[in-house]
C-alpha cells in the first residue's frame, strides 16, 4: 500500500496553487524534522533552500547508511530527494533550526520552520523516535503537567512568529505533536491568531488543567489530531479533539510509525479505532483517574525498567525476539511486589495489542503458575 514516499512520487508535481496544503503534506514535514540539520540550517533566520539542505546532508551521509539505521524516524532524510522532484516542494526553504538537549533538565528539543511556496510557514517540532527512551518520554506526560521541552516549544513559536510574517501552520509527530499543540495554546495571541491549523500526528494529550486554559480553548477549533487505528500514544490523556483515525500497514504498537500510514491520493486511508486501542484508552483513563502522579511516575519507571531488561533498544526489537524478551521481562518481574506485578501485567497486556500479545500471555501464564505454586 502507498505511504508518504509514494505520495511524493505521485503528486509532487502538483503545486499548492492547484491542490492546497493537506494532511499528508503535514506528515511529510512532521517526519522531515527528525533529520539532523545541525551545521546546515541555523537559528539566525537565514533561509536555506531545500536543495542546498539536501546536498549538504548527503555530503556527510549515504543513503545506505540511513537505510541501515534501526529507528523508524531515521528514514526522514530520504524524503528530501523525493520532495525535490516536483513543483510542490522543491522551492521549500528551511530556517530557524534549533536542536537542544539538556540532561539536567531532562529536555530533548528540536524544531525547524519550513517556508512553503504558498507563502505560509509550517513550524515542525521533533517528536520521539521508536526507541524505548523515546517512548518513555511520551509516558512521562502522564504525570508531568508541563515539561521543559513544552515551555521551549511556546518560546520557539513566539520567537519565530515575531520574525516570520504570514500564515502559520504548526505540527509534529508523537511528542512533537503534543509540543505543537502546547506551543499554539501558550504563544502570544497575535501569533496564535495567524495559525491556520495545528497538527498532532499520534501525539499524546494533556492534563485537564491545560484543557481548561483560554489559550487552549481558542486553538481547539484549529486542532487536527491524526491517529492510526491501533493508537497507543495518541489516546494517552485528552485533547478534546475528535481523532482522525487512519489505516496503517503495521500492527499494534508499531503503528506509531508515521511512515506506515496508508495514503490514497491526497489524504490518508480512513479506518476505525480498533478494539485494542479502545481497551487501552479506557484502561489508561481509569488508571489515571485512580492513581496520583507519584504512582504514575513509579509505574512508568517500573514498566520501562522491565522493557530495558530485554537488552533491546525498541519495541520492534522486543517483537523480533519475543521469547527471549519474555523471559527477560519475567525474570525482572518476579522481583516486584505482587500488586506491582498485577499492574505491570495489565499494562503489558494492553500494550501487546498485536503480535506482542503472545509475550504478555506467556508472562501471564508464568506468573499465574508461580501464584499457584506459592498458594496451593
Amino acid at each position: 500500500m502507498a505511504n508518504i514516499f509514494d505520495y511524493l512520487e505521485w503528486r509532487c508535481d502538483v503545486p499548492f496553487a492547484v491542490d492546497p496544503f493537506n494532511e499528508v503534506d503535514n506528515l511529510v514535514l512532521a517526519e522531515l524534522v527528525y533529520t539532523d540539520f545541525r551545521g546546515i540550517v541555523s537559528m539566525d533566520g537565514r533561509a536555506v533552500p531545500l536543495r542546498d539542505a539536501c546536498d549538504a546532508f548527503f555530503q556527510t551521509h549515504t543513503q545506505d547508511e540511513i537505510r541501515a539505521l534501526k529507528s523508524f524516524t531515521a528514514k526522514a532524510p530520504l524524503l528530501m530527494e523525493k520532495m525535490l522532484c516536483g513543483a510542490r516542494f522543491r522551492d521549500v526553504k528551511l530556517c530557524w533550526y534549533l536542536d537542544e538537549t539538556d540532561a539536567a533538565r531532562e529536555m530533548q528539543f528540536a524544531a525547524v520552520t519550513f517556508l512553503l511556496p504558498d507563502e505560509s510557514a509550517y513550524i515542525a517540532f521533533r517528536g520521539t523516535d521508536g526507541t524505548l527512551v523515546g517512548w518513555r518520554e511520551d509516558f512521562n506526560l502522564s504525570f508531568l503537567h508541563e515539561t521543559e521541552g513544552q515551555r521551549h516549544s511556546a518560546q520557539y513559536l513566539d520567537r519565530v512568529g515575531e520574525r516570520q510574517g504570514g500564515a502559520l501552520r504548526v505540527g509534529g509527530h508523537s511528542k512533537g505533536g503534543n509540543m505543537a499543540v502546547f506551543a499554539a495554546a501558550r504563544c502570544k495571541q497575535p501569533i496564535q491568531d495567524r495559525v491556520l491549523a495545528v497538527y498532532s500526528n499520534d501525539g499524546p494529550g494533556f492534563h485537564d488543567d491545560m484543557l481548561r486554559t483560554e489559550g487552549y480553548r481558542r486553538v481547539l477549533p484549529k486542532l487536527v489530531s491524526i491517529v492510526p487505528d491501533t493508537s497507543i500514544i495518541g489516546v494517552m490523556l485528552s485533547s478534546l479533539a475528535e481523532n482522525r483515525v487512519v489505516k496503517s500497514v503495521q500492527n499494534g504498537i508499531l503503528q506509531h510509525d508515521g511512515f506506515s500510514w496508508e495514503v490514497l491520493r491526497n489524504r490518508f486511508v480512513d479506518a476505525e479505532q480498533s478494539d485494542a486501542s479502545r481497551w487501552f484508552e479506557r484502561f489508561l483513563s481509569e488508571w489515571l483517574l485512580h492513581n496520583d502522579e507519584e504512582t504514575r511516575s513509579a509505574m512508568t519507571q517500573i514498566l520501562f525498567t522491565l522493557f530495558e531488561s530485554t537488552g533491546a533498544d525498541s519495541f520492534r526489537e522486543i517483537g523480533q525476539q519475543k521469547w527471549k524478551s519474555a523471559e527477560a521481562i519475567l525474570a525482572a518481574m518476579v522481583n516486584l511486589p505482587r500488586d506491582r506485578q498485577k499492574e505491570a501485567l495489565s499494562f503489558l497486556q494492553r500494550l501487546g495489542a498485536s503480535g506482542g500479545q503472545t509475550v504478555a500471555e506467556y508472562i501471564s501464564s508464568k506468573i499465574h503458575k508461580q501464584d499457584g505454586a506459592t498458594n496451593p
